[in-house]
C-alpha cells in the first residue's frame, strides 16, 4: 500500500481516501499523467490519499482466489488507512476493484469505511453485450473450453488480458493513426494518447484462482445479479453494506455498459444512500479521461463531501433529468 505525499504543507483537511484497482490492471490507472490524476486530483481537495497495488502475477500465484483480496488484502488495507489517520475510510473502485471493495465492506460491516464510490463497475453481466455474445461459446461443455484455456496458462497473462482491452474499443484502434495525424496540433490529447498506450502496455495477468471464479461466478452464472456470491464456503450479501454508495457509468462503456453498472441499485438494499450517475467516456476514459475532471470527478468530490461527516441521505438518487 502507498501513500502519496503532498507537494505543499497544508494539513489533510477531508477524510482519507483508499484508491482500489482491478486486478490486471496498472494501479496507474489513478495517477494516468498529469491533468488526468485522479490521485492528484483528491490530494488537492484535501483527503490524504492511499494507493493499493497488488505487484505483478505470475504463474506461482495461480492458487490465489478472489477470497485473498476481499478477505485479506483489502480489509488490510482500510485498516491500515484507518490507523494511520485516525479516521474512518471512503474508498474509490475502479472495475473490479470497486467490486472487490463492495465485496470486502459486506463482509466485514466492522470495517472503518465511510462511503464506497464505484467507476465502471459492473453487476449484472447479462447486460454487458460483449459477454452475452460470447456466453453460448462459454456454456459448451459446461464452460469447459474456457476451463482448459485458464488452467493451461495458469489464470490470463498479461497479453491476453491486454488483447482483450484493445478488443473492447478495436475501432479506436484502427483509426488510432488518422487521429494522430488530424490532431498533431492538440498536444494535450497527444499526451493522453500516450498515457493511454503506456497504460495498456503495462498490464497484469490474472491468477488462476480469480480468473475460474471470474468466469464461472460473474460470467457463467452471472452470481453477481442477485446480490449475492459464494467465496470459500461463505455467503457475501451486498444487502449488508450500510454505507453510500456511488456509482458512475462511463457512456460510451462496453465493458460496464449503464445498465450493468446501475444495477447496483437494486441490490444495496441496506445502504443509506445509492447514487447514480452517467459520465462521458469507455472504461478507462470515464475514470481518467479528458472529460472526466469536469464530469466524474465532479460527482466524485461532491459525494465524499456529502459523507465527510456523520449524516447520510436514504434512498436511490439517480441522474438528474
Amino acid at each position: 500500500m502507498y501513500r502519496y505525499l503532498r507537494t505543499d504543507e497544508r494539513p489533510a483537511s477531508e477524510l482519507p481516501t483508499l484508491l482500489v484497482p482491478p486486478l490486471a490492471a496498472p494501479a496507474e490507472c489513478f495517477d494516468l499523467r498529469r491533468g488526468c490524476s485522479l490521485a492528484a486530483h483528491l490530494l488537492a481537495e484535501g483527503h490524504a490519499t492511499y494507493l493499493v497495488e497488488y505487484g505483478s502475477i505470475a504463474f506461482g500465484d495461480r492458487g490465489l482466489g478472489l477470497e485473498h483480496w476481499v478477505d485479506e488484502v483489502l480489509p488490510s488495507a482500510i485498516q491500515n488507512v484507518a490507523d494511520d489517520t485516525g479516521q474512518p475510510v471512503q474508498i474509490v473502485g475502479w472495475c473490479l476493484g470497486g467490486i472487490m471493495a463492495l465485496l470486502a465492506v459486506a463482509a466485514r460491516r466492522d470495517l472503518p469505511v465511510r462511503s464506497i464510490a464505484l467507476v465502471g463497475s459492473p453487476f449484472d453481466f447479462r447486460r454487458v453485450p460483449i459477454a452475452k455474445a460470447f456466453l453460448p461459446l462459454a456454456q459448451v461443455g459446461d464452460g469447459a473450453v474456457g476451463t482448459a484455456v485458464y488452467k493451461t496458462l495458469g489464470g490470463a497473462p498479461a497479453p491476453l488480458v491486454r488483447r482483450v482491452f484493445q478488443m473492447t474499443s478495436w475501432d479506436k484502434w484502427v483509426t488510432k493513426p488518422a487521429a494522430v495525424a488530424a490532431n498533431l496540433h492538440d498536444r494535450d490529447m497527444l499526451a493522453q494518447m500516450g498515457a493511454v498506450d503506456h497504460f495498456m502496455g503495462n498490464m497484469v495477468g490474472y491468477p488462476g484462482r480469480s480468473m475460474a471464479q471470474l468466469y464461472h461466478l460473474f460470467f457463467r452464472n452471472n452470481d453477481l445479479a442477485d446480490g449475492h456470491i459464494t467465496l470459500s464456503d461463505r455467503e457475501i450479501r451486498l444487502a449488508d453494506v450500510q454505507q453510500p454508495v456511488l456509482a458512475v457509468a462511463g457512456a460510451g462503456d462496453v465493458l460496464a455498459p449503464v445498465a450493468a453498472v446501475h444495477a447496483v441499485a437494486d441490490l444495496l438494499t441496506g445502504s443509506s444512500e445509492v447514487r447514480l450517475r452517467t459520465a462521458p467516456g469507455g472504461h478507462l476514459g470515464v475514470l481518467t479521461g479528458r472529460s472526466a475532471v469536469s464530469s466524474t470527478w465532479v460527482e466524485l468530490d461532491r459525494f465524499l463531501r456529502d459523507h465527510g461527516e456523520a449524516g447520510t441521505l436514504p434512498g436511490v438518487v439517480r441522474d438528474a433529468a
